[in-house]
């Protein structure tokens, strides 16, 4: 079984890529396509050179290891993807080989994270935008709207969300995934040292999140642009009752 997460940036993915895992069955990949995003935009992020370095460039070469052999001959291999890596107009057939899952979170509250360890996030860096035209594609493909999940519902109730995706996935719970070393994942990307830092002294989901965070007046036309994207998919999202 192949499972790609799809999300943006801050939206406790990589905790959720901790919890997957945590699990003996489990292989995971975090964000294959970082690497070559980075080489194509030449965007300057944080540790930029480190990450085109270990992550490579070639598009093709990345998708077939995506859909290859799963590491180590594991059962399950879990990628943690970011929807804004992928390059706009670029086949997407390759996608439907996955049980693909869309991981969403208030967009007030990954403006704020995000502002905090890279000042003055556009629209595109936060990808709503993205994973809106990527959650139509699939609704289009499937005649169904894929798996929905709010990371907000999952730091609330993290073992009941986690059983209920792992319901819809088709995929056992295993307990282990509720914990997990400090110190972070053998296959954190290289860019972890800059981004993981509050994750990585995590042993498991942090509690539930409290009042929606004010976003500095500047990036406020990007709240009211991000909204409407995470409306739309949060309308899917499932339920742990």
């Amino acid at each position: 079984m192949r499972i790609a997460m799809w999300s943006g940036p801050r939206n406790l993915s990589t905790a959720m890529m901790y919890s997957f895992g945590a699990r003996s069955d489990c292989a995971v990949w975090d964000e294959p396509f970082y690497g070559e995003y980075l080489a194509r935009t030449g965007l300057a992020h944080p540790m930029a050179a480190e990450t085109i370095a270990a992550g490579g460039v070639d598009m093709a070469a990345i998708r077939a290891r995506c859909l290859g052999d799963v590491p180590e001959g594991r059962a399950v291999f879990y990628q943690k993807h970011m929807v804004h890596h992928l390059q706009v107009g670029s086949d997407l057939d390759w996608i439907n080989s996955f049980v693909n899952v869309f991981l969403i979170r208030h967009p007030a509250r990954v403006i704020a994270s995000y502002h905090a360890k890279r000042e003055h996030p556009t629209l595109e860096d936060i990808g709503f935008r993205q994973q809106a035209e990527l959650f139509d594609f699939l609704c289009q493909q499937d005649g169904a709207a894929p798996i929905v999940i709010d990371s907000a519902d999952i730091r609330a109730a993290p073992e009941m969300m986690l059983r209920a995706l792992c319901d819809q996935i088709g995929l056992g719970f295993d307990p282990a995934m509720l914990s997990w070393p400090s110190g972070g994942h053998p296959q954190d990307g290289a860019w972890a040292p800059h981004w993981y830092n509050a994750v990585w002294k995590s042993t498991g989901f942090a509690v539930a999140e409290g009042a929606i965070p004010d976003v500095p007046e500047a990036l406020q036309p990007i709240l009211e642009q991000a909204l409407p994207y995470y409306a739309q998919m949060a309308a899917h999202k499932i339920s742990g009752m």
